[in-house]
């Protein structure tokens, strides 16, 4: 047999060995991988899955435990009510800003932001009634508010924080003053601390952007309401929105608070000229009357020369007289009430009859009895004030603090008899027949002051004239020393409808 051919035989041409082998090598079960693990893994894998599930638990416990701190530190640091505004917050401004005029402006700025932020401090569920259930609800001008204070012009003298404002609880928010042109108002310094009496002396001089800029300010902030509120955007939103649409009022834009703005003369304005100074304060009521609930005009600034001879019948009578028509033809539905911001100055019998006769002759609606004063005489000369203390005492400007308080309640009574006793009678024009009320300058006055709050509401009854009819009755606001409740409620018993504060909160 050829060579080739017995290759062939030996070499088969399947692997029959391999196939052999194959089918006779009995097949292993599979076994899992996870099974065929040694036992002590098994236990460190339960281990481990136990200790994954406690640090689980406790993340979640330091997670609430945090999310619940940001809440409690969010509800205290935004309440009113936290003693931490009172005694860290402000002491630390004064720190930071020795410089009173700089921690003013430090503080509207802060209130700006926070509020814009949402985190700014707020009054939370108080609306009309306080902690005792006592209702602090009070109608002024028609409407119902929320409570009986308010805050005083100077606090944010360019409108620019009022909404934050009127969450810190107050019913009535006073911005401004606005002049009719930009002023720079007088050198710096000029704001001084007296804090041994919680006293201020500021010569700011009404320093004002004017009131094109104010209004424009005001306006945007009417708009943006709008917006927000599914009203549009644009001039129709907004004449919705001061037309009363809202169901708030057009200035506050919050319902049961009210807006007022103070308006002035620019100092470059010839008091002499009565003309020119009506034209001031008839531009700016032009500009802002549609965005307030309340003018105020300022005639008794003790920083702006000669503005406070304007307080004599004659051109008192003739500016508010030309206020008052120009408020009443702002393109609205409701027209802003207009009050008159008197000195605490002018006391004399015939100045506050003068002052009570131009507030009927011209048709206002009330008047702000109060301001600061030029007097010094509210210190004794025997009280000790550190050398810093006493040199700013001397300073020139407005004198504000709780010694102010005893005049400011004296006042109100006076005005309350004179105002209610309607308008003055003369004969043959020789001067008003009605005889003042003798009050003197003290805190008891002849008035009971209650020991417990109540709802305070006016006894008066309308005044009336001499032919019988019924005129509706002028309203007071009170400012000046105004630090608490208890004095609060003094002036409101004294007849004024709002007590208004300023250097409490400064």
């Amino acid at each position: 047999m050829p060579y080739s051919s017995l290759r062939l035989l030996r070499t088969p041409k399947y692997p029959i060995r391999s196939i052999l082998l194959s089918q006779s090598r009995p097949i292993a079960p599979r076994i899992s991988i996870r099974s065929a693990r040694p036992a002590s893994t098994s236990t460190s894998t339960t281990a481990g899955d136990a200790g994954s599930a406690g640090r689980r638990l406790k993340n979640a416990l330091y997670g609430t435990s945090l999310s619940l701190f940001a809440v409690f530190t969010y509800l205290y640091i935004t309440d009113t009510r936290a003693s931490v505004h009172q005694w860290l917050v402000v002491p630390a401004v004064r720190w930071v800003y020795p410089d009173a005029e700089d921690a003013h402006h430090a503080g509207t700025k802060a209130l700006k932001a926070l509020y814009s932020f949402g985190v700014h401090p707020r009054e939370r569920d108080s609306k009309a009634r306080d902690a005792k259930d006592v209702d602090l609800g009070i109608t002024v001008f028609g409407q119902s508010l929320q409570n009986p204070i308010g805050t005083s012009a100077g606090i944010d003298k360019l409108a620019e924080i009022p909404d934050a404002l009127l969450a810190l609880g107050p019913a009535i928010v006073e911005v401004g003053g606005a002049t009719a042109h930009p002023q720079d108002g007088n050198p710096r310094p000029r704001v001084f601390r007296l804090p041994s009496q919680k006293a201020l002396i500021n010569r700011y001089g009404l320093n004002s952007r004017g009131a094109d800029d104010m209004a424009m300010r005001l306006r945007e902030r009417v708009r943006l309401f709008a917006y927000h509120n599914g009203y549009g955007v644009g001039p129709e939103a907004e004449e919705l929105v001061l037309n009363g649409e809202a169901g708030v009022p057009p200035g506050s834009l919050v319902e049961g608070k009210m807006l007022a703005v103070q308006v002035a003369k620019n100092k470059s304005t010839k008091d002499e000229d009565i003309e020119a100074v009506k034209r001031d304060y008839v531009y700016c009521v032009e500009r802002l009357a549609p965005y307030a609930d309340i003018l105020v005009v300022n005639v008794s600034s003790p920083n702006t020369p000669g503005l406070r001879t304007l307080q004599r019948v004659e051109p008192l009578t003739r500016i508010l007289e030309a206020v008052v028509g120009a408020a009443r033809s702002v393109n609205r539905k409701t027209s802003p009430k207009v009050m008159v911001k008197v000195s605490p100055d002018e006391d004399q019998d015939e100045q506050i009859e003068g002052i009570v006769e131009a507030i009927w002759r011209s048709g206002v609606d009330g008047v702000i009895v109060g301001n600061t004063t030029n007097r010094r005489d509210h210190i004794p000369n025997d009280v000790n004030l550190p050398a810093k203390e006493r040199q700013a005492l001397n300073e020139q400007g407005g004198f504000s603090g709780p010694h102010m308080f005893k005049r400011t309640l004296a006042l109100v009574k006076r005005y309350r008899h004179l105002l209610d006793q309607g308008p003055p009678r003369h004969e043959n024009n020789h001067g008003p027949v009605n005889q003042p009320m003798a009050i003197e300058d003290n805190a008891a006055g002849g008035q009971h002051i209650p020991n417990s709050p109540e709802k305070v509401e006016s006894a008066k009854a309308p005044a009336t004239t001499p032919e019988g009819a019924r005129q509706e009755q002028k309203v007071i606001f009170a400012t000046g020393g105004i630090t608490n409740g208890q004095q609060a409620l003094e002036v409101l018993n004294a007849g004024a409808s709002v007590a208004q504060i300023y250097t409490a909160l400064m």
